[in-house]
């Protein structure tokens, strides 16, 4: 633990801009994974204008805010789903004696 009184202080600004910083992470995740399975015009805004937010406050690079935006509409222009595939675990084949 700090000792210093600047470094108390900055422990405790730390923890509140993780947890807000979370918070905008896991919303923006959500957007995401929203517009890939609903693909509506009204989400993508939403989302092209919550990763440009994400990317003004430093939370992403500017780039991946833009690399997404580029992958995301051309999503919907084509109209294909591409929501990331759930792995399916396959079990072991008992060989008979």
């Amino acid at each position: 633990m700090p000792i210093i009184k600047s470094a108390i202080k900055k422990v405790r600004k730390d923890k509140t801009r993780t947890a807000r910083n979370k918070k905008r992470e896991a919303a923006l995740k959500a957007l995401i994974k929203k517009v890939r399975t609903s693909k509506t015009a009204k989400d993508l805004q939403a989302t092209f204008s919550a990763l440009d937010k994400a990317a003004k406050v430093h939370l992403i690079h500017p780039n991946k805010s833009a690399r997404l935006k580029s992958r995301l509409s051309k999503l919907i222009s084509q109209g294909v789903n591409i929501a990331p595939k759930k792995s399916v675990k396959k079990t072991p084949v008992k060989k008979a004696k």
